[in-house]
């Protein structure tokens, strides 16, 4: 049979070492020796012995999810062989987590990652709940993390001189070590008006980068399958 499909490009190959890689632009390989864990139904294909669990939160992270609708809905995978992860058709990217890196990511831009790295869900400081709701999960460890962005990412450096202010439906993760707090850009009088449509959005400063992605749509919550 002959066919583009089966041009190089698209053909997965054999894993070169264990762990995280890019499949293409829109799905990431795992090729699991041990364990990993990833978004629940993001896994699109696997191949080897691998078994795939319902990760619990336990009681504090069950909390918090339903409190802050912020959360991690996760899945282990175990065993050997390699996974295929994918979001949507999203754009995929891995990240590179240090000792001593701190990265605030929205929860729904998660796709997999090291069971090596930790995680917790924390309030954006400065913002509480007037936002919305405005929580983020915090990775750090060493490791590598896959995360998703509806479209092409824009990464905006962020310096004590120029902070940065992105709206809150479209920001997709930060250095945790920034300062966050709610910027008002009309006044209540321009509101009453009719204003901008854009009154609220989240002021970082310090010394790092935010993650945006080109969309202010909301997206439908992750599947819990």
């Amino acid at each position: 049979m002959q066919s583009d499909l089966f041009q190089d490009a698209y053909m997965a190959k054999a894993p070169s070492a264990a762990g995280m890689s890019l499949q293409n632009s829109k799905s990431i390989k795992y090729a699991v020796n041990g364990e990993c864990f990833a978004r629940q139904g993001a896994m699109v294909a696997f191949r080897g012995n691998l078994q795939f669990e319902r990760k619990g939160q336990g009681v504090g992270g069950y909390i918090k999810r339903k409190v802050t609708g912020e959360g991690l809905p996760l899945m282990s995978v175990r065993g050997q062989g390699e996974a295929w992860f994918a979001h949507e058709a999203a754009s995929c990217f891995i990240v590179d987590i240090a000792p001593g890196d701190a990265l605030s990511i929205n929860g729904r831009n998660v796709l997999v990652f090291d069971a090596s790295l930790s995680y917790d869900v924390k309030v954006v400081k400065g913002a509480g709940m007037t936002g919305g709701g405005l929580f983020n999960s915090v990775f750090t460890g060493q490791g590598k993390l896959g995360v998703t962005c509806e479209g092409e990412p824009i990464v905006i450096p962020v310096t004590p001189q120029a902070p940065v202010y992105v709206d809150t439906d479209a920001v997709v993760g930060w250095t945790a070590q920034l300062n966050t707090s709610l910027h008002r850009s009309q006044s209540f009088g321009s509101m009453l008006r009719g204003g901008s449509g854009e009154a609220v959005q989240l002021a970082l400063e310090g010394e790092g980068f935010v993650i945006v992605r080109p969309s202010e749509l909301v997206p439908t919550g992750p599947s819990s399958t």
